[in-house]
């Protein structure tokens, strides 16, 4: 078996399973086996996860969970960072319990890592691949933050509409023209309203790109005693916006060097899922999932 790693994005998938089989309906009126316990996303997750070890099949497979936003370091930098989200649905919590607990019974590696995000643990784990591992690193997660993550090794399976591909280091490079160690740039002048990252006011997508694109970087930009005159309209603002900008690419930037990932060994992502016992825990929460 060739090395493959498969690392998911654990609350970026559980949440679209259950907004997409959730949506217009009161929890009363969502999926729930005999016990009462809810089955929408559960359902759809575990279905996912199996088509993805059916199509790629990986050596080797891990699934990075989020601490709560109030105990990371990003909170601790900026009070205000992710205080724009709602508190999550009781029943999408209660499937977040049950599927970490089918996941533990049948063999899938799972990571949390106070205070430090899901994002920084898919960080830490791709950059030690294309580092130290011959073959390909997928990192399943709609997350566009994460793109600063590719490289000729490690790739990003997004889904778009129906289908989902793999996007490429070259995919991102002939999009943007750009490296993707300066996406973290742009989004430092863009800002990340999901995120609650602030930006620089008054710069949007139509200017950050080209900014990064011609200077290279945020500290290049504030570097320069003049912008170039395409830029005049926006002197204002990023003259305004230098410590939010310099604050927004702190937030931004995905921690790569996790001390407690760094030694982990490679083995304990061997991918060994426990196939009948997968079957007995699919029986018992009564999930209609293809084997």
């Amino acid at each position: 078996m060739k090395n493959r790693f498969i690392i998911i994005d654990g609350f970026n998938l559980l949440s679209r399973c259950y907004f997409a089989t959730s949506y217009g309906r009161e929890d009363h009126e969502l999926t729930t086996n005999s016990a009462g316990l809810y089955t929408n996303a559960l359902r759809v997750k575990i279905q996912k996860l199996l088509n993805l070890i059916e199509e790629y099949e990986p050596s080797h497979f891990a699934i990075a969970w989020d601490v709560k936003r109030e105990e990371t370091l990003r909170r601790q930098r900026y009070a205000d960072y992710k205080d724009t989200r709602n508190e999550l649905p009781e029943p999408l919590i209660q499937q977040y319990n049950t599927v970490t607990e089918v996941f533990d019974i049948i063999g899938i590696p799972q990571l949390t890592i106070s205070p430090y995000e899901a994002d920084d643990i898919m960080g830490t784990l791709s950059r030690r691949w294309s580092e130290e591992m011959d073959g390909d690193c997928f990192i399943y997660s709609n997350d566009r933050d994460l793109l600063q993550l590719l490289t000729d090794k490690v790739s990003q399976i997004i889904a778009k509409k129906k289908e989902e591909n793999p996007y490429t280091l070259k995919h991102f490079t002939d999009e943007y023209g750009i490296q993707p160690n300066q996406w973290i740039d742009v989004k430092a002048l863009l800002g990340d309203k999901s995120d609650n990252i602030p930006g620089v006011h008054g710069v949007g997508e139509k200017a950050a790109l080209p900014m990064i694109q011609q200077y290279g970087s945020v500290e290049a930009i504030y570097e320069e005693e003049e912008l170039d005159p395409i830029f005049k309209r926006y002197r204002k603002q990023i003259e305004a916006g230098r410590d939010m900008a310099i604050l927004s690419k702190e937030l931004v930037t995905i921690d790569t060097q996790i001390p407690l990932l760094n030694e982990t060994p490679w083995d304990g992502f061997a991918m060994r899922l426990d196939r009948e016992k997968l079957k007995q825990e699919v029986d018992r929460l009564e999930l209609r999932i293809r084997m």
